[in-house]
């Protein structure tokens, strides 16, 4: 139940900056937070990540689709049982992908984007809920290093035991 709540307060979010920008902003109207380092610069973006793929909508909206179902597949039958932590990077990146998915269904195929670090693409806050996901995924997956160690001491005490009973 958890992992429904933490995937639809990410939406909510998500959508709910994107509609307050898309109100009260003009399509490509920048208000300077910190001035030359951090601006609110409203776009529509028809891109995918780095400005791949223009107005690809059948495209992202089947990717995502099958990433959500795949997600929710994974949580509920593989991963959750084994590696209970899997649910936060998960999670991030379902909510992201459903946060942009719904801006490409609701406007053309593009996404609104408004974060903008003037040294990086403009994006949004779900943009930045699938990169955190798949950051930690990988971390978490690739310095899981306890448990790799502990199952190849498992595989060498059993071959030790193996070869003991030859004896």
């Amino acid at each position: 139940m958890g992992f429904i709540v933490f995937a639809l307060f990410i939406i909510l979010f998500d959508q709910a900056s994107k509609l307050y920008i898309q109100h009260n902003m003009h399509i490509g109207e920048s208000i300077p937070v910190i001035e030359g380092i951090f601006h609110i610069t409203y776009i529509e973006n028809p891109y995918t990540a780095f400005g791949l793929f223009k107005y690809q909508t059948i495209f992202f909206v089947i990717a995502a689709s099958i990433s959500v179902i795949l997600i929710i597949l994974i949580y509920k039958k593989i991963i959750f049982k084994k590696d209970p932590f899997m649910y936060i990077p998960l999670t991030l990146v379902l909510g992201g992908a459903v946060g942009n998915l719904i801006d490409r269904v609701r406007i053309d195929g593009r996404v609104i984007d408004f974060i903008d670090f003037r040294i990086w693409p403009i994006f949004n806050f779900a943009d930045s809920a699938i990169v955190c996901g798949m950051l930690v995924l990988l971390i978490h997956v690739l310095f899981r290093a306890p448990e790799r160690e502990e199952e190849e001491e498992n595989i060498k005490n059993i071959k030790e035991y193996r070869e003991e009973e030859k004896e």
